[in-house]
């Protein structure tokens, strides 16, 4: 199996410097000072136990050459730019005829629930990732990523439901390289757990690592009732608790701690568009498909939308005006 990282960012680099380390043929697709930084000399994937320098082929785009007919595609960009990833690869030729779209298996190494259904659009072979993968990307050519003993935990699956053998073929590269991949067959509900952990995001990427836990329980809790509403299934914290036991543990990098979460580092990149109102925005959608009031989370959408627009560094913005937003 031959791998294209839609993404190399944090989680698309550590996967795909990780799978290149094991032997298979990857390409990463990047933009910006981060591909011309991966050009010159190469990804530098910074670990616990130590660090590695990827040198491979990096582009912006599928091109003109076909792509193997045993490729599979790994998306791994912010939700918020998935539509114009999946536009730019779908119609990408395959060697002995077809497309992407046709041909190729997607696997959506995101966070959010909303890119498989967008990626089914166009894709006719779909596979969610539940993606826990504590690393960060800042600096242009570099990811640091601080699981330990194992880099993340990758649950994935046939979107909507159901497994085949081309999940237990990537599982087995995935695990090969070092990750726990267990295959399920109802990867929605752990994507929909997942979610429910990342509407903290926004709140850590305004307020810094003081976030007051009555917000952050609140923010979980309207989640929690528009699922309920929704009839949407999803993991309990106590399940993914044990399935992640030790497996993957959050360790310092030469000393240093994780310094945010995704949402967090959009904002310190001065990305200008953060993954909010995916996550977040997806409970307010819910919300108000079903009747259940979300004035927290609407408000965390709003004020992560006006840090963009006002430039407010990451962790900057007033606790108070945020409360005052909520009502």
């Amino acid at each position: 199996m031959r791998y294209v990282i839609i993404g190399a960012g944090a989680v698309g680099g550590t996967i795909g410097v990780r799978l290149g380390r094991a032997g298979h043929d990857v390409t990463l697709v990047a933009r910006g000072a981060h591909l011309d930084a991966i050009r010159r000399r190469g990804l530098r994937l910074r670990q616990p136990d130590g660090e590695t320098t990827w040198r491979g082929p990096a582009t912006d785009g599928p091109g003109d050459r076909p792509l193997p007919d045993d490729t599979a595609l790994v998306l791994a960009v912010k939700s918020q730019d998935t539509e114009a990833a999946l536009a730019a690869w779908a119609d990408a030729p395959v060697a002995g005829g077809g497309t992407a779209a046709e041909r190729l298996p997607l696997f959506t190494a995101q966070n959010g629930v909303a890119n498989e259904r967008a990626a089914l659009r166009l894709f006719a072979d779909v596979h969610g990732v539940c993606v826990w993968l504590p690393a960060t990307h800042l600096e242009p050519g570099v990811v640091v990523a601080n699981g330990h003993p194992h880099p993340g935990m990758l649950h994935l699956g046939r979107h909507p439901s159901g497994s085949d053998a081309t999940d237990d073929a990537v599982a087995a590269d995935l695990t090969a390289a070092g990750f726990v991949a267990p295959v399920r067959a109802d990867v929605p509900r752990w994507k929909y757990g997942k979610l429910l952990a990342n509407l903290g995001n926004g709140l850590q990427a305004l307020l810094g690592r003081d976030v007051p836990d009555d917000l952050r329980q609140r923010i979980r809790a309207e989640g929690v009732a528009v699922l309920a509403a929704a009839g949407i299934a999803h993991t309990t914290p106590e399940e993914e608790k044990a399935e992640r036991g030790d497996l993957v543990d959050h360790r310092p990098v030469d000393g240093e701690e994780r310094a945010g979460g995704s949402t967090w580092q959009s904002l310190a990149r001065g990305a200008g568009s953060a993954e909010t109102d995916h996550l977040n925005g997806e409970i307010v959608l819910l919300g108000r498909l079903h009747g259940v009031p979300t004035p927290a989370n609407a408000a965390v959408q709003l004020a992560v939308r006006r840090a963009l627009r006002g430039r407010i560094p990451a962790g900057g913005f007033d606790v108070t005006e945020l409360a005052k937003m909520i009502g």
